[in-house]
């Protein structure tokens, strides 16, 4: 079929080299942007293969980043459909990693391994295995990096990805596996814009000029978006990882957090989001008012103009058309538990077990907590149960093995009760095992305009060179995480801490 033109984006901002991967040295780069440079006989070809691999969008042609074939196979191990690129790695490699998968159990696959001269590269989603192999030097973190995208653009186009989906749609696979990726080099790997020229109805590909976004410096946004009214919504939204001890002291807390953005702006407009970073505020000598937050671990859309963020902290970019997250990021702190959940189990011997609990919201009276769960076990054999609350519905799930105490809104600094009782069978299970019912208390919240890092949105600018207005809306959600409390039983009462 006829080839279109492609420009190709720039390359990792992450070099990883693994032992299992990467040979002892690196191959030289005889191809890509390197191979070019080198014929014109400029000597900067090495100069360019590093400039490719340090920053800009998330994969490049490299030589970081290479892959011989790409294969998807059931979970048996049978090759469902290929796609050589490169030819330097026989099927038998594949039919290698068939026989690892039935001979190992799958929690004790290592997702890169190297093996015989050839670098195995997996991801396992659903009833399928998504199989890289490579010769190169390669960079593992891109090549399964690549793998979890062609899942994206996949699940798109199926709307779930399963064996079944692979199967119904062959000639459709084999036309996006060729524009994903061109000799082991990744190209275009945006949903939107493959779906220009790739049409799913008739699983046909029209042969004719390959649209702008894909030779536009801005790949990830076509020109030309129009939207009757220009709106921007902004959701900061944070989920707290809690695990606190039955003396009430916390083991572990982390708040996991995201700028997901809804854009619905017309033409190529770029944006500027300011937030309260305490670097910004140390680099800069300004002083704020307000709490400072130190962000760990971010992560950028590629839209975020890298270079200007290090230098001086501007989330500065040209966002997509629809929903996306901006940026995700991490704190390990310590944080106070926003629900402080009291339980004192009181087993009476072959006849009954009594469970009286305490919930307090430990946040400003201001907040709601909405659709409250509190899931407390219970051992497998009760029965006969009866509740009284001072809020909320109780239910015993017995598939869960558990009481579910649901509170639809639950107001800052109040504490409610509740008092469980059921019945024992005269015989029950003694020894190993008898206790495992005492797993932590779980609990489900959502508060909304509330942020437990105390992050804030100082401004978001939109600049377009139409200069027409739009109106950015922002919005702050807090969610429980793994919200873990563990509880102790016996006419025993935890100190709260």
């Amino acid at each position: 079929r006829v080839r279109r033109g492609r420009r190709v984006a720039r390359g990792v901002g992450v070099r990883v080299d693994a032992a299992e991967v990467s040979a002892d040295r690196a191959a030289p780069c005889g191809e890509g942007p390197c191979e070019g440079r080198r014929r014109r006989g400029d000597g900067k070809g090495a100069v360019a293969c590093l400039a490719a691999s340090s920053g800009g969008a998330w994969w490049g042609r490299a030589a970081a980043m290479v892959a011989s074939a790409v294969y998807i196979l059931d979970l048996k191990g049978k090759i469902i459909i290929s796609r050589d690129y490169r030819g330097d790695c026989p099927k038998s490699c594949a039919n290698k990693f068939s026989l690892i998968i039935q001979e190992t159990d799958g929690e004790d696959l290592k997702p890169v391994y190297h093996d015989g001269g050839v670098s195995y590269l997996f991801v396992k989603h659903n009833n399928l295995y998504l199989l890289a192999l490579t010769r190169r030097n390669g960079n593992a973190a891109v090549v399964l990096c690549f793998l979890h995208k062609l899942i994206e653009v996949l699940s798109e186009y199926f709307g779930e990805l399963v064996e079944e989906s692979i199967r119904d749609n062959f000639v459709l696979i084999y036309e996006l596996l060729d524009e994903m990726m061109d000799n082991g080099y990744p190209q275009t790997s945006e949903t939107s814009i493959l779906k220009e020229f790739i049409l799913e109805e008739s699983h046909k590909i029209e042969v004719s000029k390959a649209p702008t976004a894909v030779t536009n410096v801005v790949s990830w946004r076509p020109e030309g978006i129009k939207h009757r009214k220009n709106e921007v919504f902004l959701d900061v939204i944070e989920k707290l990882n809690l695990l606190v001890a039955a003396s009430g002291a916390v083991l572990h807390s982390e708040i996991v957090g995201k700028v997901h953005m809804r854009v619905f702006l017309s033409g190529m407009p770029e944006l500027k989001l300011g937030l309260n970073d305490k670097v910004l505020f140390e680099s800069s000598g300004r002083r704020n008012k307000g709490k400072a937050v130190e962000l760990e671990d971010i992560k950028f859309h590629q839209c975020v103009r890298l270079a200007r963020f290090e230098n001086d902290r501007t989330i500065s970019f040209i966002p997509p058309d629809g929903e996306f997250d901006l940026l995700t990021y991490r704190l390990s702190t310590h944080v106070k538990p926003l629900f402080w959940v009291q339980t004192v189990v009181e087993p009476h011997a072959h006849s009954r077990i009594e469970y009286l609990v305490k919930a307090k919201s430990q946040f400003k009276s201001r907040s709601i907590a909405n659709n409250v769960e509190i899931v407390i076990p219970v051992p497998p054999d009760v029965d006969s149960p009866t509740f009284k609350a001072s809020i909320g519905t109780v239910t015993y799930v017995p598939a869960r093995d558990a009481i579910v105490w649901s509170i639809k809104q639950f107001y800052g600094a109040r504490e409610y009760r509740m008092r469980a009782h059921f019945g024992l069978p005269s015989v029950t299970a003694e020894g190993e095992g008898a206790d495992d019912w005492r797993k932590p208390i779980r609990v489900r919240f959502e508060i909304p305009y509330f942020t437990v890092s105390g992050i804030q949105v100082r401004y978001l600018k939109i600049i377009e060179r139409s200069g027409y207005l739009a109106l950015p809306w922002v919005r702050y959600i807090t969610q429980n995480g793994d919200y873990q409390l563990r509880m102790v039983g016996g006419d025993r009462v935890p100190a709260r801490r």
